[in-house]
């Protein structure tokens, strides 16, 4: 595991965070949230702990629509798929190091799963984290609709898909536009899934979710329910190809990308790089001490429409002593005080043929950078993806990746710096590849979160025949074989750069007790006996343990041998956790010195019930109240 000197603001733990782990029985609990800040709002409301809705229509006035007929977007099963995005999940991510790459000190995640159970996994991690969500969700064609949710067990659901369970074979299935409810189906399958990934994202972030002409209406009207019509910000139009198919009556070439912000109001994204053929533009032939600079229009049409009278004289070239006056129905942009001022400065100048005045446009005093087109008509076409795919694998493993020249380019426009990055249908995980090139050309160091669903692929297909079994299969290799050309044509800066990844695999719990009815789970995972599955490992459930208290699965974790026995420091010893058998109070003494050592703000233990006697229980919890660690718990 890996073990860090120095620590970083974001990844030491606060007490708010160790207390969030004190539900360890089951995902975030979305309805119980939305109660407590209902209550927080209107705490006129509650009575003996529950919701007065005849009190809650009162408080909200007029603002009720109680008719029959009004506008809204509805669909058959709209009800079930939003009771369902607030369902907690019971499952939980297996850690896969061998399928990793640089396991021990790497930020970035893929996650092989259903990605309805993985975003509930990670509402309590990662809620208001992310910065920036990309998509390119199954288009609704009738061939590729393969997310079949059963509400009733989803996580059963993914093990028949992904052959699991040996029940009735392979679910996937594709949504024939043949079905009575073919557009309903795709509805219900994005709903819940966008309500919890919105969650996700922090104030200030952005969602970008390609689409075509198939689903682009019924998901802008998908979004304005979930994130909000106000908040959304632009659909832009990518030209996919050269030019256009002869096989249809009028050529389509192009797919859309629909944005929508958090909150409109807080949104915060960048400019493109300028070009190197814009900054061409700019000189310095007469050598000024302020840099490059271009001539500029030094006319205007006046405030309002109207002509300024202050603005309209004549200016005087000081070489040749000739008289310019505006252009007709123009006026100059300033007056002639600020005029005189701006030729004294030389930020006016007069051109040589003509003699007339224009404006000085530094380069230094302009944006740098280009504010980004409603239509992408430049940025990559299909064709050029599928070549970037047959180059890394020789072989056309993938159809249909997003190139990565267009990902570059909204990656770019919605991050910086070390932002989070989530694409929870990461397919041939394009999104990845372009984040780790992206930061190697920009020097920032986004870090990216992979979700995908472990898909089979076509036993007729190039990717089968190449020994890719899965999708995922398929967007691992492709992260690695990237990572490692990065690494060969970058070798100086490859290392200052995070190229690895994190492998998390959906399951269900370590935790017998977390299988059973939720509704008892609070009650029975700290009094149940020897609840770890015997096929689970310590990392297996040291890592549920942090997915339940909201960790960030990426938080340094260092492994200690204590008196022969396992033990963790998460987060600089924030929370340390030993789930071995037959412990003694020495590994508590041990912990203490350990504690003391690094000094966290706050720190929790955590041990495995049945891994003490119940004299070896009591002195290890005195032990560690000596220590001054008083939050103690047992799974």
């Amino acid at each position: 595991m890996h073990s860090c000197v120095e620590r970083s603001r974001n990844e030491t733990l606060s007490m708010e965070q160790i207390k969030q782990g004190d539900h360890l029985s089951q995902s975030e609990n979305i309805v119980e949230t939305n109660i407590d800040k209902l209550k927080a709002l209107f705490p006129e409301i509650v009575t003996e702990g529950k919701i007065d809705f005849k009190v809650l229509q009162e408080v909200l006035g007029n603002e009720l629509e109680e008719g029959e007929e009004y506008y809204r977007f509805t669909w058959a099963g709209k009800a079930n798929a939003r009771r369902e995005a607030q369902k907690p999940s019971t499952g939980t991510l297996r850690p896969a190091p061998e399928e990793s790459v640089d396991w021990d000190t790497t930020q970035n995640l893929y996650i092989e799963g259903d990605n309805l159970e993985v975003l509930k996994l990670l509402q309590k991690s990662y809620a208001g984290k992310v910065k920036m969500i990309y998509i390119d969700p199954p288009y609704n064609t009738g061939k590729d609709f393969v997310y079949k949710d059963n509400y009733k067990d989803n996580l059963r659901n993914y093990q028949e898909i992904t052959g699991q369970v040996d029940e009735e074979g392979n679910k996937l299935s594709t949504n024939s536009d043949s079905d009575g409810r073919f557009h309903s189906n795709w509805l219900n399958m994005m709903y819940p899934r966008l309500r919890l990934a919105r969650n996700l994202l922090k104030e200030d972030g952005v969602i970008f979710m390609s689409i075509d002409d198939n689903e682009f209406q019924n998901l802008i009207k998908l979004a304005n329910d979930v994130f909000g019509e106000n908040n959304f910000v632009e659909n832009l139009v990518w030209k996919r190809r050269a030019t256009p198919p002869n096989d249809r009556i009028i050529g389509k070439n192009h797919e859309y990308l629909v944005i929508f912000a958090k909150s409109i109001d807080k949104l915060s994204i960048n400019l493109q790089p300028r070009s190197e053929k814009l900054n061409s533009r700019y000189s310095n032939p007469d050598e000024d001490p302020r840099g490059n600079w271009v001539a500029s229009d030094l006319s205007a049409n006046g405030k309002g429409g109207r002509l300024t009278e202050s603005c309209i004289f004549d200016i005087k070239n000081p070489e040749t002593g000739k008289l310019f006056s505006p252009p007709a129905n123009k006026c100059w942009l300033y007056n002639r005080e600020k005029v005189e001022m701006l030729i004294s400065e030389n930020r006016i100048g007069f051109r040589e043929n003509s003699g007339s005045p224009f404006l000085k446009r530094y380069l230094s005093e302009v944006r740098q950078g280009s504010t980004l087109a409603t239509i992408l008509d430049n940025h990559g076409y299909s064709q050029d993806s599928a070549k970037e795919i047959k180059t890394l694998f020789s072989a056309d493993v993938f159809d249909f990746p997003k190139p990565t020249k267009l990902l570059k380019t909204i990656l770019t426009t919605g991050t910086k710096d070390d932002e989070i990055v989530l694409d929870f249908f990461s397919g041939s995980a394009s999104s990845a590849v372009s984040i780790l090139e992206l930061n190697s050309q920009d020097d920032n160091k986004r870090r990216f979160i992979q979700v995908q669903l472990p898909e089979q692929t076509d036993k007729n297909s190039e990717a089968f025949k190449e020994g890719y079994k899965t999708i995922t299969e398929i967007g691992k290799e492709r992260i690695r074989r990237a990572s490692k050309k990065i690494a060969e044509e970058y070798p100086e800066k490859a290392k200052d750069l995070d190229l690895g990844f994190k492998v998390f695999k959906l399951d269900t719990s370590n935790i017998k007790a977390w299988d059973g009815n939720p509704a008892n789970l609070d009650e029975s995972l700290f009094d149940a006996q020897d609840n770890v599955k015997t096929d689970r490992t310590e990392h297996d459930v040291l890592y549920e343990i942090l997915l339940k208290y909201g960790l960030d699965l990426t938080l340094p974790i260092e492994e200690q041998q204590i008196e022969g026995k396992t033990v963790f420091s998460v987060g600089f010893g924030a929370l340390f956790i030993c789930l071995a058998d037959t412990i003694s109070s020495k590994v508590a003494e041990g912990i203490g010195a350990w504690k003391e050592e690094l000094q966290p703000e706050v720190c929790r233990v955590v041990f495995k019930d049945t891994g003490f006697t119940d004299v070896e229980k009591t002195n290890s919890i005195q032990i560690l109240k000596r220590f001054g660690i008083t939050e103690i718990k047992s799974i």
